[in-house]
Order: structure tokens, then sequence, then C-alpha cells
């Protein structure tokens, strides 16, 4: 027998602070890519706080709240405790009735009317797949996202023989509003406003489920992209149709993101001085995936979720803390944890990498 190898402490406590030496490099140099990716948008612009209350009247939580004494902090809190005690109905909706579908897009009136004509007639386009009419895959856009944006992914699905219908989330591409260049009525200082794009996203989403079940389409699932996997979430959690779900880039919080984020900060500026952190929380709990995972829990689903440990958008802390609620509720589901960031993962090779187990995953799920 030959000799046994005997470990050199040395050698090995060289090795591991060379680990941690190429680690915090290569993590440095994802940060600052990350930052020059994020500083070619220049248009983000600062805007005014409000709690927003005139969006909470079409609420069904509306006419369960006092006015709490003439204080708005205090009243958006209490309709979040409201809606949060019955998110079924919060998230509740007639199922439109005026689905259109010709030379491969999808529109219908939104179950959720606001005041801008543009939002409320909802956009999504359909990539059919003719080798199966069982599987259709809801795809949900990231904040800002172009109409071109995740095309790609669809296109791909389609190749292997899943229909997917990518949806114009609120505000976005042909939503949105002339006085806009970026989606920002979707997430704001506008506190209520957010609440109701949140919530118009969900309802959107489901309402595109009821035109995919009304085709003959049987297995559902969805992924969803930064704000699209918040939306995607709470989505599935409120739609027991949905079996397969792929988060891609995640958060357990809204309100934490938009705070420490590297791309919100124009969003900090209009909150600054009117609201803290801990109060944030409580007037976006109704939209904070981690407010609906023992919900989520209580359903067969099967989850991807997808996250990167150099991520300044969604801190990899979030998204470690999502995971680990997940799992001590016995969620069934899939980590993958790629070297990038929020932005980089749009680059080459994570951008292919994320697209192999987005597609493999729901090859197997569906």
């Amino acid at each position: 027998m030959g000799k046994e190898l005997k470990s050199d402490p040395a050698f090995d406590s060289w090795i591991a602070r060379a680990r941690r030496a190429l680690s915090n490099r290569y993590r440095e140099y994802m940060e600052k890519k990350e930052a020059r990716l994020a500083s070619r948008t220049t248009d983000r612009v600062v805007r005014a706080f409000d709690w927003g209350l005139d969006w909470t009247s079409g609420w069904p939580c509306a006419n369960q709240c006092e006015s709490a004494n003439g204080d708005p902090g205090a009243h958006l809190g209490l309709l979040n405790k409201a809606a949060v005690r019955d998110s079924a109905a919060f998230f509740a909706y007639q199922v439109p009735t005026d689905f259109h579908c010709a030379n491969g897009r999808l529109q219908f009136t939104s179950a959720v009317k606001t005041p801008y004509p543009e939002n409320n007639l909802v956009h999504a386009q359909w990539f059919p797949s003719s080798r199966d009419r069982r599987r259709a895959v809801l795809v949900l856009p990231h904040w800002n996202a172009q109409a071109h944006q995740h095309v790609a992914l669809c296109r791909t699905l389609r190749l292997l023989g899943i229909s997917t219908l990518r949806l114009s989330i609120p505000y976005h591409d042909l939503r949105m509003p002339p006085e806009l260049h970026r989606a920002d009525y979707a997430v704001s200082s506008n506190l209520a406003r957010t609440i109701d794009a949140t919530r118009q996203a969900v309802i959107d989403a489901r309402s595109c489920l009821d035109w995919l079940q009304s085709q003959g389409y049987e297995s559902f699932g969805i992924v969803g992209t930064s704000l699209g996997s918040c939306y995607a979430f709470l989505t599935s959690a409120h739609d027991a149709r949905l079996r397969a779900n792929v988060y891609n880039l995640f958060s357990l919080y809204f309100a934490d993101v938009i705070w420490t984020g590297l791309t919100t900060g124009h969003i900090r500026q209009g909150l600054a001085g009117h609201i803290q952190l801990e109060k944030l929380r409580d007037c976006w709990e109704v939209i904070a995936p981690h407010t609906y995972l023992d919900r989520y829990a209580g359903m067969e689903k099967k989850s991807l979720f997808i996250y990167g440990t150099c991520d300044t958008t969604f801190l990899p802390e979030f998204s470690r803390e999502m995971i680990d609620q997940a799992r001590r509720r016995n969620i069934d589901l899939k980590l993958v944890v790629l070297p990038c960031g929020h932005y980089s993962l749009g680059e080459t090779p994570f951008k292919y990498i994320d697209a192999y187990q987005i597609c493999s995953f729901f090859l197997r799920s569906l």
C-alpha cells in the first residue's frame, strides 16, 4: 500500500486565502460591471413622495378601514392588514369578456381600471407551438423591459413544444402613458399606486391564464424576472392552476429591495424624509412575497429559483432568506446560483445558462 498523504496545515491555509482573494477580486469585478451596466440608464426621475390614498378606492378592502384619525400612513397600513387577511378577495377579479388574439398579439381590457387608457388595455405576445396544445407558459418581464426583451426565451420554449404568452406588465411598452419615458408608475415613491400596479399585474396575469384555458390549454407554468418574479410569485400564490414556477432573480421582500438596491436610488430619494424602512414594509406588506409563503406552500407546485451571487439590485441575502423560508415549509424547489449580478445575467455566458435552466425545468415539470 502507498503512503498515506498527510495534509499540510500551512499549505491548506494558503489555498484558503488564495480562494478568498480570488473570490473577492471576482466580486469586485462583477460589482463594477453591474454599476457600469446600470449607469447606461440616465433618465431615472426622482418623483415626489405620496401615500397615494386616491389609488385605494377600488380595492376590495377600501371600505373596511377607517381613516386612522387622518394619518395617511396609518390608514395605508390598516388597508394592508385588511388586504392580507383576505388576499384572495384583494386579488379577485371579473374575467375579461373582450379577449382578442390576432397576428400573434392578445389584447383585452384589464379588470383593474386606472386613470390611464393605455394602461387599461392589456397586450401580450403569443408564441403558440404546433407540437403541443396542452402546455403553456406565461412570461412576466423585468421592470422597464422593452417589448422585444424575453422574446428569445419565448421562441425557444415554442421550439421545444411549449406555447408561450409574454405579458406586457402594467405601465410598460404599449401600456405606458404618454408622459412617461420609463415605467415609473409601476414602482415609485407613490406607495398606494405601486400596490395598485402590482395588484393589476397579478390580475392581468391570471386573466391571461383564463384565455389560455379557453383555448384548451391544461398545464400551466410561469416565469418572472426581477420585478416580474415578484408578480409571478404573488400570482402563483393566488392561482392553483400554476404548477411549474420559475423565479428568475428574486427576493423575499419588496420594500427592502427598494431601500437597498443599486438601481432604486431615485426612488429612495423620493422616500427620504417621509418614511423609514420599517414603516415602508408595513405599507407594502400586501405585495411582499414573504407574506404569502404559507399560502404558496399549501399548494402543489414545483419551483425553480435562480439568483446571482454578485447581485447589487436584489441583494443575495434576500434571495437566500427566501430559500431558507421556502425549505422550512417543504416547498418543492430547485435552486440555481450563478456567479453574476442582476444586469450581467443578461450577458454572455450567463443568459444562455439561465435559459437552459428555465427551459429544461419546464420540459421536466409541465
